[in-house]
Protein backbone atom coordinates (compact mmCIF):
# COMPACT_ATOMS: atom_id res chain seq x y z
CA UNK A 1 0.00 0.00 0.00
CA UNK A 2 1.34 3.42 -0.96
CA UNK A 3 1.77 6.01 1.77
CA UNK A 4 1.88 8.87 -0.69
CA UNK A 5 -1.23 10.34 0.91
CA UNK A 6 0.86 11.19 4.00
CA UNK A 7 3.10 13.59 2.06
CA UNK A 8 0.14 14.98 0.14
CA UNK A 9 -1.72 15.47 3.42
CA UNK A 10 1.21 17.20 5.12
CA UNK A 11 1.56 19.62 2.22
CA UNK A 12 -2.17 20.35 2.06
CA UNK A 13 -2.26 20.66 5.84
CA UNK A 14 0.63 23.15 5.76
CA UNK A 15 -1.28 25.41 3.39
CA UNK A 16 -4.47 25.12 5.44
CA UNK A 17 -2.65 25.66 8.74
CA UNK A 18 -0.96 28.87 7.60
CA UNK A 19 -4.32 30.23 6.52
CA UNK A 20 -5.96 29.12 9.76
CA UNK A 21 -3.51 31.16 11.85
CA UNK A 22 -4.94 34.37 10.45
CA UNK A 23 -8.50 33.21 11.05
CA UNK A 24 -7.86 32.26 14.67
CA UNK A 25 -6.02 35.53 15.39
CA UNK A 26 -8.73 37.64 13.79
CA UNK A 27 -11.47 35.94 15.75
CA UNK A 28 -9.69 35.92 19.10
CA UNK A 29 -8.50 39.54 18.91
CA UNK A 30 -11.00 41.34 16.67
CA UNK A 31 -13.96 39.16 17.70
CA UNK A 32 -15.38 38.36 14.28
CA UNK A 33 -15.09 35.69 11.58
CA UNK A 34 -13.43 37.20 8.52
CA UNK A 35 -14.88 35.55 5.42
CA UNK A 36 -12.56 37.65 3.26
CA UNK A 37 -9.52 35.84 4.64
CA UNK A 38 -9.51 33.27 1.85
CA UNK A 39 -9.42 36.06 -0.71
CA UNK A 40 -6.25 37.41 0.89
CA UNK A 41 -4.71 34.11 -0.18
CA UNK A 42 -5.81 34.63 -3.77
CA UNK A 43 -4.70 38.26 -3.83
CA UNK A 44 -1.34 37.25 -2.39
CA UNK A 45 -0.82 34.59 -5.05
CA UNK A 46 -1.69 37.00 -7.85
CA UNK A 47 0.51 39.70 -6.33
CA UNK A 48 3.43 37.26 -6.23
CA UNK A 49 2.75 36.30 -9.86
CA UNK A 50 2.85 39.96 -10.93
CA UNK A 51 6.07 40.58 -9.00
CA UNK A 52 7.64 37.47 -10.53
CA UNK A 53 6.79 38.83 -13.96
CA UNK A 54 8.38 42.18 -13.08
CA UNK A 55 11.51 40.44 -11.81
CA UNK A 56 11.66 38.35 -14.97
CA UNK A 57 11.86 35.14 -13.00
CA UNK A 58 9.65 33.07 -15.31
CA UNK A 59 9.71 32.93 -19.08
CA UNK A 60 8.94 30.15 -21.58
CA UNK A 61 12.68 29.54 -21.82
CA UNK A 62 13.24 29.68 -18.06
CA UNK A 63 10.69 27.70 -16.02
CA UNK A 64 10.18 28.84 -12.46
CA UNK A 65 10.68 26.66 -9.41
CA UNK A 66 10.60 27.65 -5.78
CA UNK A 67 13.89 29.50 -5.80
CA UNK A 68 15.15 33.01 -5.07
CA UNK A 69 12.96 34.91 -7.61
CA UNK A 70 9.74 33.41 -6.25
CA UNK A 71 10.89 33.76 -2.64
CA UNK A 72 11.59 37.47 -3.16
CA UNK A 73 8.28 37.87 -4.97
CA UNK A 74 6.47 36.16 -2.10
CA UNK A 75 8.04 38.51 0.46
CA UNK A 76 6.95 41.54 -1.58
CA UNK A 77 3.48 40.03 -2.04
CA UNK A 78 3.19 39.41 1.72
CA UNK A 79 3.78 43.10 2.30
CA UNK A 80 1.26 44.09 -0.37
CA UNK A 81 -1.37 41.71 1.01
CA UNK A 82 -0.82 43.04 4.52
CA UNK A 83 -1.30 46.56 3.14
CA UNK A 84 -4.54 45.45 1.47
CA UNK A 85 -5.79 44.07 4.81
CA UNK A 86 -4.91 47.29 6.64
CA UNK A 87 -6.68 49.42 4.04
CA UNK A 88 -9.75 47.19 4.15
CA UNK A 89 -9.83 47.45 7.93
CA UNK A 90 -9.45 51.24 7.83
CA UNK A 91 -12.12 51.69 5.17
CA UNK A 92 -14.66 49.14 6.40
CA UNK A 93 -14.12 46.92 9.40
CA UNK A 94 -12.83 49.46 11.94
CA UNK A 95 -15.84 51.71 11.40
CA UNK A 96 -18.25 48.83 11.90
CA UNK A 97 -16.42 47.41 14.93
CA UNK A 98 -16.76 50.78 16.63
CA UNK A 99 -20.54 50.31 16.60
CA UNK A 100 -20.21 47.10 18.61
CA UNK A 101 -22.34 44.93 16.32
CA UNK A 102 -20.25 41.90 15.42
CA UNK A 103 -22.83 40.32 13.12
CA UNK A 104 -22.70 43.40 10.88
CA UNK A 105 -18.91 43.08 10.65
CA UNK A 106 -19.25 39.40 9.69
CA UNK A 107 -21.72 40.25 6.92
CA UNK A 108 -19.46 43.06 5.77
CA UNK A 109 -16.57 40.60 5.49
CA UNK A 110 -18.77 38.37 3.35
CA UNK A 111 -19.52 41.29 1.05
CA UNK A 112 -15.85 42.29 0.99
CA UNK A 113 -14.99 38.74 0.00
CA UNK A 114 -17.28 38.84 -3.00
CA UNK A 115 -15.96 42.26 -4.02
CA UNK A 116 -12.32 41.21 -3.78
CA UNK A 117 -13.01 38.03 -5.72
CA UNK A 118 -14.91 39.85 -8.45
CA UNK A 119 -12.15 42.42 -8.77
CA UNK A 120 -9.60 39.64 -9.23
CA UNK A 121 -11.74 38.13 -11.98
CA UNK A 122 -12.01 41.53 -13.64
CA UNK A 123 -8.25 42.10 -13.53
CA UNK A 124 -7.00 38.60 -14.36
CA UNK A 125 -10.09 36.77 -15.76
CA UNK A 126 -11.33 33.51 -14.26
CA UNK A 127 -8.92 31.34 -16.24
CA UNK A 128 -6.36 29.51 -14.08
CA UNK A 129 -2.75 30.56 -14.36
CA UNK A 130 0.52 29.11 -13.12
CA UNK A 131 3.86 30.24 -11.80
CA UNK A 132 5.37 27.66 -14.13
CA UNK A 133 4.07 24.89 -16.37
CA UNK A 134 7.32 22.94 -16.05
CA UNK A 135 6.89 19.39 -14.74
CA UNK A 136 9.17 18.42 -11.87
CA UNK A 137 10.41 14.89 -11.39
CA UNK A 138 9.28 13.35 -8.13
CA UNK A 139 12.04 11.55 -6.25
CA UNK A 140 11.15 8.26 -4.50
CA UNK A 141 12.00 8.25 -0.79
CA UNK A 142 10.68 4.81 0.11
CA UNK A 143 7.40 3.20 1.20
CA UNK A 144 5.82 4.23 -2.08
CA UNK A 145 6.33 7.94 -1.32
CA UNK A 146 7.55 10.37 -3.96
CA UNK A 147 8.28 14.05 -3.42
CA UNK A 148 9.42 16.96 -5.58
CA UNK A 149 11.97 19.67 -4.79
CA UNK A 150 9.23 22.31 -4.60
CA UNK A 151 7.29 20.24 -2.08
CA UNK A 152 10.37 19.89 0.13
CA UNK A 153 11.04 23.63 -0.12
CA UNK A 154 7.47 24.53 0.78
CA UNK A 155 7.41 22.17 3.77
CA UNK A 156 10.62 23.79 5.02
CA UNK A 157 9.14 27.24 4.44
CA UNK A 158 6.06 26.29 6.46
CA UNK A 159 8.26 25.07 9.32
CA UNK A 160 10.21 28.34 9.29
CA UNK A 161 7.07 30.50 9.25
CA UNK A 162 5.31 28.54 11.98
CA UNK A 163 8.44 28.53 14.19
CA UNK A 164 8.90 32.26 13.65
CA UNK A 165 5.26 32.88 14.46
CA UNK A 166 5.49 30.82 17.65
CA UNK A 167 8.60 32.70 18.80
CA UNK A 168 6.97 36.03 17.99
CA UNK A 169 3.84 35.25 20.00
CA UNK A 170 5.78 33.74 22.92
CA UNK A 171 8.78 36.05 23.30
CA UNK A 172 8.16 39.41 21.65
CA UNK A 173 6.48 42.28 23.48
CA UNK A 174 3.88 42.69 20.73
CA UNK A 175 3.11 39.00 20.74
CA UNK A 176 2.54 39.01 24.50
CA UNK A 177 0.29 42.04 24.10
CA UNK A 178 -1.73 40.25 21.44
CA UNK A 179 -2.20 37.22 23.69
CA UNK A 180 -3.16 39.42 26.63
CA UNK A 181 -5.69 41.36 24.58
CA UNK A 182 -7.26 38.19 23.20
CA UNK A 183 -7.74 36.82 26.73
CA UNK A 184 -9.12 39.99 28.36
CA UNK A 185 -9.59 43.09 26.14
CA UNK A 186 -10.84 45.31 28.96
CA UNK A 187 -7.95 44.52 31.30
CA UNK A 188 -5.44 44.90 28.45
CA UNK A 189 -6.63 48.44 27.82
CA UNK A 190 -6.50 49.26 31.53
CA UNK A 191 -2.81 48.27 31.77
CA UNK A 192 -1.95 50.48 28.80
CA UNK A 193 -1.67 48.09 25.86
CA UNK A 194 -1.78 49.93 22.53
CA UNK A 195 -4.96 48.42 21.07
CA UNK A 196 -4.48 50.06 17.66
CA UNK A 197 -1.02 48.51 17.34
CA UNK A 198 -2.39 45.10 18.33
CA UNK A 199 -5.11 45.36 15.68
CA UNK A 200 -2.56 46.37 13.01
CA UNK A 201 -0.27 43.50 13.96
CA UNK A 202 -3.19 41.07 13.73
CA UNK A 203 -4.06 42.16 10.20
CA UNK A 204 -0.45 42.22 9.02
CA UNK A 205 0.39 38.76 10.37
CA UNK A 206 -2.84 37.13 9.22
CA UNK A 207 -2.70 38.60 5.72
CA UNK A 208 1.01 37.86 5.27
CA UNK A 209 0.57 34.20 6.25
CA UNK A 210 -2.51 33.96 4.03
CA UNK A 211 -0.38 35.25 1.16
CA UNK A 212 2.30 32.63 1.86
CA UNK A 213 -0.38 29.94 1.85
CA UNK A 214 -1.78 31.25 -1.43
CA UNK A 215 1.66 31.20 -3.04
CA UNK A 216 2.08 27.59 -1.92
CA UNK A 217 -1.23 26.67 -3.55
CA UNK A 218 -0.18 28.51 -6.70
CA UNK A 219 3.15 26.68 -6.88
CA UNK A 220 1.73 23.21 -6.28
CA UNK A 221 -1.67 23.51 -7.97
CA UNK A 222 -2.73 26.66 -9.82
CA UNK A 223 -3.80 30.25 -9.28
CA UNK A 224 -7.48 31.16 -9.65
CA UNK A 225 -9.72 33.88 -8.21
CA UNK A 226 -11.80 31.17 -6.49
CA UNK A 227 -8.84 29.44 -4.83
CA UNK A 228 -9.39 31.24 -1.52
CA UNK A 229 -13.11 30.50 -1.47
CA UNK A 230 -12.47 26.78 -1.97
CA UNK A 231 -10.06 26.71 0.98
CA UNK A 232 -12.24 28.78 3.29
CA UNK A 233 -14.13 25.84 4.84
CA UNK A 234 -10.97 23.78 5.58
CA UNK A 235 -9.31 26.88 7.05
CA UNK A 236 -12.21 27.62 9.40
CA UNK A 237 -12.47 23.94 10.29
CA UNK A 238 -8.76 23.87 11.18
CA UNK A 239 -9.03 27.03 13.31
CA UNK A 240 -12.02 25.67 15.24
CA UNK A 241 -10.51 22.20 15.59
CA UNK A 242 -7.28 23.63 17.00
CA UNK A 243 -9.10 26.01 19.32
CA UNK A 244 -9.81 29.67 18.63
CA UNK A 245 -6.87 31.80 19.73
CA UNK A 246 -4.29 29.00 19.61
CA UNK A 247 -1.63 29.36 16.91
CA UNK A 248 -0.18 25.85 17.45
CA UNK A 249 -3.74 24.54 17.47
CA UNK A 250 -4.47 26.17 14.11
CA UNK A 251 -1.39 24.55 12.58
CA UNK A 252 -2.18 21.14 14.09
CA UNK A 253 -5.79 21.48 12.98
CA UNK A 254 -4.62 22.25 9.45
CA UNK A 255 -2.42 19.16 9.41
CA UNK A 256 -5.28 16.99 10.66
CA UNK A 257 -7.64 18.38 8.01
CA UNK A 258 -5.05 17.97 5.26
CA UNK A 259 -4.18 14.39 6.23
CA UNK A 260 -7.87 13.50 6.57
CA UNK A 261 -8.66 14.86 3.11
CA UNK A 262 -5.75 13.00 1.54
CA UNK A 263 -6.71 9.79 3.32
CA UNK A 264 -10.28 10.17 2.06
CA UNK A 265 -9.00 10.51 -1.51
CA UNK A 266 -6.79 7.44 -1.08
CA UNK A 267 -9.28 5.11 0.60
CA UNK A 268 -12.76 6.39 -0.25
CA UNK A 269 -12.63 8.51 -3.38
CA UNK A 270 -11.77 12.01 -4.54
CA UNK A 271 -15.43 13.01 -4.63
CA UNK A 272 -15.53 12.86 -0.81
CA UNK A 273 -12.62 15.22 -0.25
CA UNK A 274 -14.73 18.36 0.06
CA UNK A 275 -16.94 16.73 2.69
CA UNK A 276 -14.11 15.87 5.09
CA UNK A 277 -13.60 19.39 6.48
CA UNK A 278 -17.34 19.81 6.96
CA UNK A 279 -17.69 16.50 8.82
CA UNK A 280 -14.74 17.32 11.10
CA UNK A 281 -16.10 20.81 11.73
CA UNK A 282 -19.52 19.48 12.73
CA UNK A 283 -17.97 16.81 14.96
CA UNK A 284 -15.84 19.38 16.80
CA UNK A 285 -18.78 21.75 17.30
CA UNK A 286 -20.92 18.92 18.69
CA UNK A 287 -18.33 17.14 20.83
CA UNK A 288 -15.74 19.76 21.88
CA UNK A 289 -16.68 23.27 20.72
CA UNK A 290 -13.57 24.85 22.27
CA UNK A 291 -11.29 22.71 20.09
CA UNK A 292 -8.12 20.84 20.99
CA UNK A 293 -6.27 23.73 22.65
CA UNK A 294 -9.11 26.16 23.27
CA UNK A 295 -9.98 27.47 26.73
CA UNK A 296 -13.58 27.75 27.83
CA UNK A 297 -14.69 31.31 28.58
CA UNK A 298 -15.74 31.99 32.15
Amino acid sequence: MSLQFLIDGLIAGSMIGLGAIGVTLTYSILRFSNFAHGDFMAWGAYAAMVVVGVLGGSTPMKPLSFGLPLLLAMLVAMGLTALLALVLDWVLFARLRARGQSIIVVMASFGASMALRSLLEFLFTSRPTYFSRAIQMAVPVGLGIRITADQVALLMLTLILVTGMHLFMARSQRGREMRAYSQNPALAQVVGIDVAAVVRATWVIGAALACASGVMVGVLVQIRPLMGLELLLPIFAAAILGGIGSVPGAVLGGLIIGLSESAAVQFIGAEWRQAVAFVILMAVLLIRPIGLFGVAER
